[in-house]
C-alpha cells in the first residue's frame, strides 16, 4: 500500500497516513479526477457506463483520501493535521465544486439522460440519473459564467469558515479545566464521576493516590454530573458557565456565525431562492423551509403547556426542598433539583442503572437484538494500534487509538460479508465531542458476476470511561446514544444499492435520522433490556423494582427534553429563513428574540448555543436540525408496528430491513416508509408515547 490514503484496501494503514502523504496522495487524486471528468466531456456517443457511472467513479480515490485524513482530525486532533487539512481545504472545494459548473460536463450528461437506452435501466440507475441533474441544478450548473465563478468561491469560503468554526468551538472547550483538591466540594457526585475526575487528574500530573486531585473539563461526561447531581451550588455554577462560555472571548465565533449566514443567503439567492433554507429542503420530505419551520411552531404550541408545567413542578419542589421563595431559578439549579424531583417522585436515581450498563455488556446485548432481527451475526476482530514501520500483529486489524473496536457484519443466511466497523467510544482531548457515524468507504451487492464489495464504517462518541478496575459503565442516556449511532451504522452496512451514490445513509436528510432514532426504543423495552442490562460484576440482570422505577420514570421531563430539540431546530430555521432579519446582530440578541416563547425566565440566560452550534455551522446539518423531530415523528410511529408484532420479531425485522435500511435512497423516503407500514406516518404517534396527548 504506496498510497495509503487513496488505497481500496479496506484494512486501513492508519500509522501511514501522515500530512506529507495526504498532500502528496489528495493533490494527486484531484488530477486523477480531473482527467476523468475531461473524459467524459469528450464522450461523442454516451452510455450509462461512459458517463454517470464513470462520474461516479472520478472522484472516488479523492473522496476516500479526504474521508480518511478528515475523521484522522476529527479523532486524533494536532496541529499538523489541521495545518493540512486547511492547505489542502480549498483545492478540494475548489475541484468538487467545477464538476458541477462544467458546461461540457453538464451538456454531455444532459444529452445521455434523453438517450432511449435510460428506460432500459435499473429503477435504482434512473433515478440516480434525475437525482445528478437535480444535484447540478442546485449547485449552479444553470448559472452564468460570472455566477460560476462567484457560487465557487462561497463554496471555498463557506467549508474553510466552518472548519475554522469548528476549530474555535473545540480549542475553547478545552481551554477550560477546573481542578480542585477540595473533597468536600464534591459532595453529592456519583462515585463514577468522582473516580472519572480522580483519574482524569492523575493522568494529567494533578494529585497522586494519597493526595487526590479531581479535574473536571467540558466534555459532556464531566459536565452532565456535575450539573445534575453536585451539591456544591458553587461547582455547579462554576461549570454551568465555563460551559456556557464556549466560542467567546479569544476564541469567539460570532464574527464566522455573521460571515457563514451572509454568505449561505448569497449562495441561496444566487441559485434563484428567496431562502437559504428553501434551498436545503427543496428534495427532502419537508420540502420547504417554511413548511419545516411550521412543523417546529406546531410542535412547540402543542408541547409549551406540558413545558411550562414541569418547570414550574421543579422550581416549586425546589422551594419545597429549601424552605426558601425561588421565584426565578438559577439556570445550574434547574437540572439538578429536576433530578431530586424525580427521585422523590419515583424513588429512582438514575445513576443506580450504571452498574447494569458495562459497555461490553451493552454492545453484545445490542448485537443479539439486531442480529436476530435482521438475519446477520457479529464477529469482533484483534486490533493494533502501532507506529510506522511497525509490523502488525498477524490477524490484527491496525486502529488509529489503542481503545478503538473493529467488527465484521455477515449475513446469517448467504454468509456474505456485509460489512466492518471501528468503534471509538471514550473521550480524548484531541478528539472531537458529540458521537456519530461515518461511512469511511461505500460497498455494493453482487452485479454482472462480481461478488459483494463491502461497506467500512465507524462509529464513535464520548461515553463515560473505565474507571479503575471497573469496565466503562454507562448512563441510560448513553445507552440510548450507542443504540443510535447503531442504528446509523446498520443503514449503512446493510445497504443493497447498485448505486453508491444512492447507499445507505445518502438519503433525504429528514429521513436519514429513522433508522437511529428508532433502536432508541430498544432500550426502553423490558424484554430488551432483560438482554443486556446485566450487572458488570455478578451478571444479574436489572432488578425488576429497578426496571419498574426506570420505565415509570420515562416520560418525567419528556416536555422539557423535547423543547431543548425545538430550541435548537427554532434556532437554525429562523436563521436561515428570516436570515436579513438577524443579520449583523449580536448573537446574544438574536437568541434571546426567536426563543422568547421557548425558555422560562432564568436569572441568567447565558451565552447562546449558537456560539458551539458545531451542527450547522461544522456539522452539515443547517436548516436541518428540524430533522431530528421529524424522524422522531417517524420512528414512534414505526415502532408502533414492532410494538404490535413483536419487538423480537423476525418477520417485521426483515421487512424493516428490506424496505429501509437496505434501500438507500433507491427511491424516495415517502414511498419507502409506505412500504414498511402500508399508510402514510401518523404525526401523534411521538407526542402519544411521550404523554403529551
Amino acid at each position: 500500500m504506496n498510497t495509503p490514503f487513496t488505497d481500496k484496501n479496506l484494512n486501513i494503514a492508519w500509522s501511514r497516513l501522515t500530512p506529507d502523504r495526504a498532500r502528496t496522495e489528495i493533490r494527486a487524486a484531484i488530477e486523477r479526477a480531473k482527467a476523468a471528468i475531461g473524459a467524459i466531456c469528450a464522450v461523442q456517443e454516451p452510455t450509462y457506463e461512459n458517463t454517470f457511472e464513470a462520474l461516479e467513479a472520478s472522484g472516488g480515490d479523492l473522496m476516500r483520501g479526504w474521508l480518511r485524513l478528515s475523521h484522522l482530525q476529527s479523532v486524533m486532533d494536532s496541529p499538523e493535521l489541521r495545518e493540512v487539512v486547511n492547505e489542502l481545504m480549498p483545492e478540494v472545494v475548489i475541484y468538487t465544486s467545477s464538476v458541477t459548473l462544467n458546461p461540457q460536463l453538464y451538456a454531455v450528461l444532459k444529452n445521455a439522460a434523453a438517450c432511449p437506452w435510460v428506460q432500459q435501466l435499473s429503477p435504482a440507475k434512473q433515478r440516480f440519473i434525475a437525482e445528478t441533474l437535480a444535484d447540478f441544478r442546485e449547485n449552479g450548473a444553470d448559472l452564468t459564467d460570472e455566477q460560476k465563478t462567484r457560487y465557487a468561491e462561497l463554496t471555498t469560503k463557506l467549508a474553510q469558515l466552518s472548519q475554522t468554526f469548528g476549530e474555535h468551538v473545540l480549542d475553547s472547550s478545552n481551554a477550560w479545566e477546573y481542578i480542585t483538591t477540595d473533597a468536600e466540594e464534591l459532595a453529592g457526585l456519583p462515585d463514577s464521576a468522582r473516580e472519572a475526575a480522580r483519574m482524569d487528574a492523575l493522568a494529567k500530573g494533578h494529585g497522586s493516590e494519597t493526595a487526590p486531585a479531581w479535574r473536571f473539563t467540558l466534555q459532556f461526561t464531566s459536565v452532565q454530573p456535575v450539573l445534575t447531581f453536585a451539591e456544591n451550588e458553587g461547582l455547579r455554577s462554576r461549570v454551568w458557565h465555563a460551559f456556557n462560555a464556549k466560542g467567546t472571548g479569544k476564541y469567539d465565533t460570532q464574527p464566522f456565525i455573521h460571515e457563514i449566514m451572509a454568505l449561505r443567503a448569497e449562495k441561496a439567492a444566487l441559485l434563484g431562492y428567496e431562502r437559504y433554507s428553501d434551498y436545503v429542503t427543496a428534495r427532502r420530505m419537508a420540502g420547504s423551509g417554511t413548511s419545516a419551520l411550521n412543523f417546529i411552531n406546531n410542535l412547540h404550541d402543542r408541547i409549551k403547556p406540558h413545558f411550562l408545567a414541569e418547570q414550574e413542578a421543579i422550581r416549586h419542589f425546589a422551594e419545597q426542598a429549601t424552605g426558601s421563595d425561588i421565584p426565578v431559578m438559577k439556570p445550574w439549579d434547574i437540572g439538578y433539583w429536576s433530578e431530586k424531583r424525580r427521585k422523590a417522585l419515583y424513588d429512582f436515581d438514575s445513576e443506580e442503572l450504571r452498574p447494569y450498563f458495562p459497555m461490553q455488556g451493552v454492545l453484545e446485548g445490542m448485537f443479539s437484538i439486531y442480529a436476530g432481527l435482521y438475519g446477520i451475526r457479529f464477529e469482533q476482530r484483534d486490533t493494533a494500534c502501532i507506529s510506522e514501520g511497525e509490523t502488525l500483529p498477524q490477524g490484527a486489524v491496525e486502529v488509529w487509538h489503542p481503545e478503538v473496536l473493529f467488527y465484521e457484519v455477515y449475513d446469517e443466511e448467504t454468509g456474505e460479508h456485509l460489512g466492518s466497523f471501528y468503534a471509538d467510544w471514550y473521550p480524548r482531548d484531541s478528539k472531537r465531542g458529540g458521537a456519530w457515524m461515518n461511512c469511511l468507504s461505500c460497498g455494493r451487492p453482487p452485479m454482472a458476476g462480481s461478488p459483494r464489495v463491502p461497506h467500512l464504517a465507524l462509529m464513535c462518541g464520548n461515553m463515560s470511561r473505565p474507571v479503575g478496575d471497573k469496565p466503562a459503565l454507562l448512563t441510560h442516556r448513553e445507552v440510548e446514544t450507542v443504540f443510535h449511532e447503531f442504528g446509523h451504522l446498520l443503514h449503512q452496512i446493510l445497504s443493497d444499492v447498485e448505486v453508491e451514490s444512492l447507499a445507505g445513509c445518502n438519503v433525504a436528510w429528514d429521513f436519514v435520522e429513522l433508522p437511529s432514532q428508532i433502536n432508541e426504543n430498544w432500550c426502553w423495552e423490558s424484554e430488551a433490556l432483560d438482554r443486556f442490562a446485566r450487572h458488570w460484576q455478578t451478571g444479574t440482570p436489572l432488578p425488576a423494582k429497578l426496571k419498574q422505577k426506570m420505565l415509570a420514570a420515562r416520560t418525567y421531563g419528556a416536555a422539557s427534553f423535547d423543547m431543548r430539540q425545538l430550541c435548537f431546530g427554532k434556532l437554525d430555521l429562523e436563521l436561515h429563513t428570516n436570515t436579513a432579519t438577524y443579520a449583523g446582530r449580536d448573537v446574544e440578541e438574536v437568541d434571546r428574540e426567536i426563543l422568547a416563547d421557548y425558555r422560562i425566565p432564568t436569572t441568567e440566560q447565558g451565552n447562546s448555543a449558537l456560539r458551539c452550534f458545531s451542527h450547522i455551522f461544522d456539522g452539515g446539518y443547517e436548516s436541518g436540525y428540524y430533522s431530528y423531530k421529524w424522524a422522531e415523528m417517524l420512528e414512534a410511529d414505526a415502532f408502533s408496528r414492532f410494538a404490535k408484532e413483536g419487538i423480537f420479531n423476525p418477520a417485521t425485522g426483515r421487512d424493516f430491513r428490506r424496505c429501509i435500511l437496505s434501500q438507500g435512497n433507491s427511491r424516495p423516503a415517502a414511498e419507502l416508509y409506505r412500504d414498511f407500514m402500508q399508510r402514510d406516518p401518523d404525526p401523534e404517534a411521538m407526542l402519544r408515547r411521550s404523554g403529551i396527548c
